[in-house]
């Protein structure tokens, strides 16, 4: 089965058209290798891609063709993310006074220090 469609069917993505977009991107990996869109999935593999808020990983259970309800969905799939970050930890992170203009280099990449993006 096709990753970009099991994360539509398992409802992670809204749309297909979104998984398909994020995997193109080259942002999702399967078992540790970058997906494209047409990868195949089966079960007991691992996807993990970056979310807006964390690191998503999800162990595969079962396939299914279509679409399906979300008390289901669920159950097709193992969630090992971590937990999503206290909301004062994600507001305190990289903020910028507006009106400061575009950030440089450098203060672009303590920014991602910050967010956790960046280890050097």
């Amino acid at each position: 089965m096709r990753v970009d469609v099991w994360l539509w069917a398992v409802r992670l993505f809204k749309s297909r058209s979104a998984s398909a977009t994020l995997l193109r991107n080259g942002r999702v990996r399967v078992n540790g290798v970058v997906a494209k869109p047409s990868t195949a999935v089966k079960v007991g593999d691992r996807v993990t891609w970056r979310d807006t808020l964390r690191e998503r990983d999800v162990e595969v259970r079962e396939l299914l063709p279509k679409r399906v309800a979300a008390p289901l969905a669920v159950q097709a799939y193992a969630d090992h993310s971590p937990p999503v970050p206290p909301r004062e930890e994600r507001l305190a992170v990289g903020v910028r006074d507006r009106g400061t203009g575009r950030p440089t280099k450098r203060e672009r990449r303590e920014i991602d220090r910050l967010r956790g993006l960046r280890r050097d």
